[in-house]
């Protein structure tokens, strides 16, 4: 047998994680609810660890080549990461990004914890010279809607000659797409909530390190704070992290099947796609009201908000408040399933037909 370390990642997906393969033992790592251990061991309280985390940890580590850790949700990560910023310190982060990673920084700048500065982050040359005085820069790359892509390996570098650490949240890409770690980045983060669990049914967010002293830190923070996963949570996630490969290969090839006519209707002003995974936006040519209509005309298209799942998804972002000013309004975020890709088009076309027959 091979070395598990020379495996591809399809392979790690479907096998990291797993129990010992010796007689008798599941296949699966079974669901541990615990919420106290035996004292005198390494476990002590169902705060500190789980064996259902741990799999699931062991799993998207393996997939990201670092140490990983679970958390409650994407935006607990989000949370524990922006607390160690020191006080008055400065963070780096685009202008176009995951709304709750945007608003959890306006809220720690209006209480004098941190100073924002955002950046539109596909201009390497300002990011760079940004990250003169940070202590944090965080990246999104693919940007959450705008889709704009990052030179992370240049701002990294500057970064570390910065003394920053470097995040990317890596939620749109996967670590199937870009690996952040070999790109110089120090922690990566996920909303497991989307394309790892994959399934619409999972609240998870998980960060990953090569650095063993933040890693320690981290864990810490999480021991202390207490936004740890439910187990239930935690193997639901891990049972889609094994079918990630296989989506994301159908969900990229039907988005760039729909990129390419959508492109060609009448009714999309812009398509925007970086040309890898899942996401799609497209601009209205008549904006936020043939934004709104075409949300709402779709059968098999879902209007809602999250994104990553098994099904496809769409929405106006601008209908949110929290949206930044500079997006569109009408912009519709796409979240590509794996449906069929012309049963996914014929509905998308005949709702995007009617805005154009008047």
């Amino acid at each position: 047998m091979a070395d598990p370390a020379s495996y591809r990642p399809a392979t790690v997906a479907v096998t990291a994680g797993r129990p010992a393969h010796e007689p008798d033992n599941p296949l699966n790592e079974p669901i541990t609810m615990a919420s106290t251990y035996v004292a005198g061991g390494d476990r002590e309280y169902g705060r500190y660890t789980n064996p259902t985390w741990t799999a699931f940890e062991t799993a998207l580590g393996a997939l990201e080549g670092g140490r990983c850790l679970a958390f409650a949700s994407g935006l607990a990560t989000v949370s524990t990461l922006l607390d160690l910023v020191g006080q008055g310190q400065k963070v780096v982060a685009p202008r176009h990004a995951y709304s709750g990673t945007v608003m959890q920084l306006a809220d720690l700048e209006a209480r004098g914890r941190l100073h924002a500065e955002l950046v539109d982050i596909a201009d390497t040359a300002a990011v760079v010279k940004a990250c003169a005085d940070a202590s944090l820069v965080w990246l999104e790359s693919p940007t959450n809607p705008a889709l704009e892509l990052a030179d992370i390996p240049v701002i990294a570098e500057a970064a570390r000659e910065a003394g920053a650490y470097v995040v990317v949240d890596n939620t749109f890409a996967t670590p199937l797409l870009q690996q952040p770690l070999d790109l110089g980045a120090d922690l990566v983060v996920h909303s497991a909530t989307k394309f790892i669990a994959g399934h619409s049914d999972v609240l998870m967010g998980a960060v990953l390190t090569r650095d063993d002293e933040l890693y320690g830190v981290l864990k810490g923070r999480r021991d202390l704070i207490g936004a740890v996963p439910g187990p239930f949570e935690a193997w639901l996630a891990l049972r889609g992290l094994r079918t990630l490969h296989l989506r994301i290969e159908r969900a990229q090839a039907n988005a760039q099947e729909l990129v390419r006519r959508l492109g060609e209707h009448p009714a999309v002003g812009e398509v925007r796609y970086p040309g890898f995974g899942a996401i799609v936006s497209i601009v209205l040519a008549e904006g936020a009201l043939a934004a709104d209509l075409l949300t709402h005309k779709t059968k098999l298209w879902v209007h809602a908000t999250s994104l990553g799942g098994v099904e496809s998804t769409f929405e106006r972002r601008r209908r949110w408040k929290s949206e930044a000013a500079t997006i569109p309004d009408g912009l519709v975020r796409m979240s590509v399933g794996i449906e069929d890709i012309e049963d996914l088009w014929t509905d998308l076309k005949t709702a995007l037909d009617t805005l154009t027959s008047s």
